[in-house]
């Protein structure tokens, strides 16, 4: 979350959701892991919106959605929140590391790794994500 807009607990809502459905009046996200309900909302140029919750949140706080508010997805698909605490092994099935967090990119998202490596999400680097074995593998040429 963002800095105040205004006086009455609102706030800006930065690098937001494309779906302004997220922040209708009404709608449940969490903040900082803890359910919050959206009293107040509206848009206020560049795509960016002002949002009022019913507690009190902290500036800087981590605003999600529940999991049960996410569409379904096709059983080849993935949200990028389920590639985070996966392990990541090489061409040779040899552990390389952790996804520590998936960072948006102009081109493609990147998986960054807890040893500090980033590799790209695309076809060329990942050959498979299994989700139920918690693994991700690589094709050859993107480790040392």
């Amino acid at each position: 979350m963002g800095r105040p807009h205004g006086v009455d607990g609102a706030f800006v809502v930065e690098g937001a959701s494309d779906d302004p459905r997220r922040f209708e009046v009404g709608t449940q996200l969490h903040v900082s892991g803890e359910l919050a309900t959206v009293e107040f909302s509206r848009r206020i140029g560049k795509g960016r919106r002002a949002i009022r919750l019913d507690r009190r949140a902290e500036r800087g706080a981590e605003l999600t959605v529940p999991r049960a508010a996410l569409p379904p997805l096709d059983s080849d698909s993935y949200y990028a929140a389920d590639l985070v605490g996966l392990d990541v092994h090489d061409e040779h099935a040899v552990r390389i590391g952790v996804v520590r967090e998936v960072v948006p990119g102009p081109a493609n998202d990147a998986l960054e790794l807890d040893t500090g490596v980033l590799l790209p999400l695309v076809e060329d680097c990942v050959r498979e994500i299994d989700l139920e074995g918690r693994r991700i593998f690589l094709n050859p040429g993107f480790t040392d």
